[in-house]
């Protein structure tokens, strides 16, 4: 973690205000990007996004951390532009994101997403795949409506962070199926699905506030890197978060099967306790009785994952890629203010709860 003296300075910085801020800017564009939206999709979609419940009722829920937002407008800050610049690319990185939130649902079989149900569980597979559909087509036209060079650029990074997204989630489908993946494999995967889009997230204000290729490669560094951060703390909670922050049921990506970091740096780690894991693990593949797996199964499968080393494993990871983010961010001239919000929300990422 960083030395004593700069986490004090960034104490100063209100990640909550700057998460807050992202969210303000971007929520009305999105809202009315989504009432573009032949019906159902849109009522479907404002179900999805917490604006109403599922008997159409206005609803307050909850919208998720708000990250990419908040980091897409503070990238145009880079540039010296206001931050309401930054807020189609914000707006593009959402509806993006989205997208694959509805269709990992979907493919995971998840029913439950920030303490609701899913589109899926609610509308059905088909109003889910659809609906996800649409979103994507949405983040494309809200940039290039802009009309403008930087729009084609910022159109150009969004693209080829999806397709790496959808990279990364059939990795990750096809590594549910496989008895052993490599810890390499496994950061390829995460890259794909999580640090490409907020790298992205990161960049594309900046894009769309004029900044050179070198500067937005720069802060895509930054972001990709703290992706892969926001990840390993996500497959952390994965395992262990408390079902009450995290809105998922207990040991939830035990009960999918899932290759996350902690599992394959255990089954890495040699010895008597990875050994044991993987022929757990081995067996559970082909158990016809998984699904009806008791608390106490799982518990103990975490439970050897820990002993195994691959709790501590993921944890240091993430600390070593949020301090590759961070050094990134020494490649590009921007005023000290927006270092500092860079960082906090890097040091939000590694060290939150859900």
């Amino acid at each position: 973690m960083p030395p004593a003296s700069q986490a004090a300075r960034r104490t100063a910085v209100d990640v909550s205000a700057l998460l807050e801020r992202g969210r303000t800017l971007a929520t009305p564009v999105l809202r009315a990007a989504v009432d573009r939206l032949a019906p159902p999709m849109d009522t479907v979609a404002a179900y999805h996004f917490g604006w109403i419940d599922a008997q159409g009722r206005p609803a307050d829920g909850d919208g998720g951390k708000a990250v990419r937002p908040a980091l897409a407008v503070l990238s145009a800050e880079v540039t010296g532009a206001a931050p309401e610049t930054g807020v189609p690319g914000a707006v593009a990185v959402e509806l993006v994101h989205n997208f694959s939130l509805l269709h990992d649902d979907l493919m995971d079989g998840d029913e439950q997403r920030r303490h609701r149900d899913t589109v899926w569980k609610v509308h059905g597979p088909a109003q889910a795949i659809l609906v996800g559909d649409a979103l994507f087509a949405l983040a494309n036209e809200v940039l290039l409506e802009l009309g403008t060079a930087e729009a084609g650029r910022a159109t150009r990074r969004l693209t080829t962070a999806s397709r790496a997204l959808i990279d990364g989630q059939a990795q990750d489908i096809s590594y549910e199926h496989r008895d052993r993946v490599s810890v390499e494999e496994c950061l390829e995967m995460e890259g794909n699905k999580t640090g490409a889009l907020l790298a992205c997230a990161s960049s594309i204000g900046a894009v769309l506030g004029g900044a050179d290729e070198r500067t937005a490669d720069s802060l895509e560094k930054y972001g990709y890197h703290l992706g892969l951060a926001f990840q390993a703390v996500d497959d952390l909670l994965g395992i262990w978060g408390d079902p009450e922050a995290t809105g998922k049921q207990t040991w939830s990506d035990l009960r999918q099967r899932k290759k996350s970091l902690p599992v394959v740096a255990a089954l890495a780690s040699g010895g008597p306790a990875s050994g044991r894991l993987g022929e757990i693990l081995a067996a559970d593949a082909k158990s016809s009785d998984f699904a009806n797996f008791s608390e106490e199964e799982f518990a103990a499968r975490a439970a050897l994952i820990e002993e195994a080393g691959g709790r501590e494993w993921t944890a240091e990871e993430a600390r070593r890629q949020h301090a590759i983010a961070i050094e990134a961010l020494d490649a590009v001239d921007m005023p000290d203010r927006v270092r500092e919000q860079f960082t906090a929300l890097a040091d939000f990422v590694v060290v939150r709860k859900r």
